[in-house]
């Protein structure tokens, strides 16, 4: 793949299951959008009959308990977009419109790779403008008791540097690090599934999430050992499944990153935090073009272009 010129899609795809918090059926379509456009949410069948667009950006955030919501339940909201998100910002597609008929997207098998088939069925095109990303340029860092994300700059390119560290026997304490490519990412990320506790299993459907979890779609984790038959796919399934919602998280900076991220016990609230905290100073960061434009831009510079003030609200 190019590096130099913006992604999107050669084809529109579809595809339908059910949200794995809701329960509810869902339809998504996946269309090729214009250069510069980004990643955006088309919510439909809104029960006041209005459409709406919602930029996939941290700044339309509205929760991240268990999952990552944009958008707000009055006006139209979408849950549960961090595996799609994970697969685009894997695979390296800058330019996407997501149409979705429901409040949440669909788990699938609990991974990303349904969403890296459909992305390979529909294709990659290459829209006619350079690749743009967001260079860090100063450590940023947030801790919440003994958690922490941090992002760091590096010369080039996206590392992720993950652990995680749960009571659990099953899961315990386990770290991964990878340099962040479309090939490393299929290989050994996209396949991740989500995974869960049976000892909370009635604490969410109390508080109305995971009805629509099921073996097919997450892993299960039982007191001594993984529920499922066919158990893990990886033998760091955990981890590495952290690192695939890390990667959906941290593609809602609205480019791409060229930094380090690293962090321990993290999570949706984390990642997305970790974004707060970097966009909150424009000394930490800058947006740069391909080399083959043969400049660097200033955040100043690209504002109009990047629609920064309009991340500031849902379009």
């Amino acid at each position: 793949m190019r590096t130099n010129q913006q992604t999107t899609l050669k084809a529109s795809i579809s595809l339908s299951g059910i949200g794995v918090h809701s329960g509810n059926p869902v339809e998504i379509t996946l269309h090729p959008a214009p250069a510069n456009d980004g990643i955006c949410f088309l919510r439909t069948g809104m029960p006041n009959g209005n459409d709406r667009l919602i930029k996939a950006h941290h700044a339309c955030v509205s929760a991240t308990e268990l999952c990552t919501v944009i958008g707000d339940v009055e006006s139209g909201a979408v849950a549960t977009i961090e595996h799609l998100m994970s697969a685009l910002f894997g695979l390296g597609i800058d330019n996407c419109l997501v149409e979705i008929d429901g409040p949440e997207m669909p788990i699938l098998d609990g991974s990303a790779l349904p969403f890296v088939r459909a992305i390979d069925t529909a294709g990659i095109a290459y829209c006619a403008a350079p690749k743009r990303w967001i260079k860090v340029l100063r450590p940023v860092r947030i801790e919440v008791d003994r958690a922490f994300a941090e992002l760091r700059p590096i010369d080039r390119g996206f590392r992720l540097d993950v652990e995680i560290d749960f009571e659990s026997p099953v899961i315990g304490r386990s770290r991964k690090a990878m340099d962040l490519s479309p090939a490393t990412y299929r290989r050994e990320i996209a396949g991740a599934r989500t995974f869960g506790m049976m000892k909370d299993v009635e604490r969410y459907w109390k508080a109305g999430f995971a009805l629509g979890a099921s073996l097919e779609n997450t892993v299960a984790v039982g007191e001594t050992d993984v529920v499922n038959p066919e158990g893990l796919r990886f033998a760091d399934e955990f981890v590495r499944h952290k690192i695939l919602d890390a990667i959906g998280d941290l593609a809602l900076a609205g480019l791409p990153i060229q930094g380090a991220y690293r962090s321990y016990c993290g999570g949706h609230r984390m990642n997305v935090g970790v974004l707060t905290a970097l966009f909150a100073d424009r000394a930490n960061y800058r947006i740069i073009e391909a080399q083959n434009t043969r400049r660097e831009t200033s955040l100043v510079e690209l504002g109009a272009g990047l629609g920064i003030a309009a991340f500031a609200a849902d379009l």
